[in-house]
């Protein structure tokens, strides 16, 4: 456990250079569009740093916001509260703030920056559809995504991707006015980049994503002492499917399952934030059985 904490917090460090990288690139580019020099590089380093801060201090916040979730107390739902409050306290944390989303599909969600500054988001459909023993199996998956510091990761990320996407698309507009000052193959190069560089911003928020659902799930399972709750629970979801009315592409990693639906074709599949549903359940049935 405390392995994967400190490679966790080694993967936000390389996230956050790959991420000042692109965007430095990106700012070379822009210099050599505007003819500015290297004045490019300096404005995309100074909105590099400023996001990531903001990913960091603010990036759970955005989430939630984005989620359209609502912070609750002990005294508005106890049931709920007491829950993710007892759970906490086995796994050794700090209890997070807890959050309800007004949708009618099972999902959930954790966020922060560590175990002191985390958030808990559930939706109502996950309240209502799910039996005792398997909402604790998704607040114990969430559990330990604070406790293994997924949730850095997966915040900083949020902000990351989209700073990247902006200013590739900022890019794409200004080249076609300024595109004569540049030789043919700088021009070359840094469209070619430009356009590339979006996707590979998406291929790293997809490596960080997948695995972790595995571990959080391995987690819970450990926390609850009682693997088939969790299991039940994805199977709901399976069955369920349904499309969260505030689905938004920039926090669907966050989720415990994708909020667009869990039946996706064969090419959605690959580009998935989520590893398929049915390995999921069956890795955790093989936990039952070992």
């Amino acid at each position: 456990m405390y392995s994967q904490i400190d490679a966790n917090k080694r993967k936000t460090v390389v996230l956050i250079i790959v991420f000042t990288i692109l965007v430095l690139i990106l700012g070379w580019f822009f210099g050599q569009i505007y003819q500015t020099g290297y004045l490019g590089i300096v404005i995309a380093l100074i909105i590099s740093v400023l996001m990531s801060l903001s990913g960091y201090y603010k990036g759970d916040q955005i989430a939630l916001a984005a989620a359209g979730a609502k912070e609750i107390n002990k005294e508005e739902n106890p049931y709920v509260y007491r829950m993710v409050e007892n759970l906490a306290i086995t796994a050794g944390l700090p209890t997070p703030k807890v959050y309800i989303i007004d949708d009618n599909a099972i999902n959930a969600f954790a966020t922060g920056r560590d175990p002191e500054h985390a958030s808990i988001a559930i939706t109502k459909g996950a309240i209502k559809k799910l039996e005792n023993e398997e909402l604790e199996g998704v607040i114990g998956h969430e559990l330990s995504h604070i406790k293994n510091y997924d949730i850095r990761l997966m915040t900083i990320v949020i902000v990351l991707v989209g700073t990247i996407s902006l200013i590739a698309d900022i890019a794409l507009h200004t080249r076609t006015r300024r595109n004569e000052k540049l030789s043919g193959i700088i021009f070359l190069i840094g469209i070619f980049f430009i356009i590339l560089s979006p996707f590979i911003a998406q291929l790293i928020k997809l490596a960080i994503s997948r695995k972790r659902e595995f571990l959080a799930d391995a987690d819970s399972a450990l926390l609850t002492r009682y693997p088939e709750g969790l299991a039940r629970a994805l199977e709901k979801i399976a069955m369920d499917d349904i499309k969260m009315e505030r689905a938004n592409t920039a926090i669907a990693h966050l989720y415990i399952a994708s909020p667009f639906g869990t039946k996706k074709k064969f090419f959605a599949k690959m580009f998935s934030t989520h590893p398929p549903i049915e390995e999921r359940i069956k890795a955790l049935r093989n936990m039952i059985g070992s």
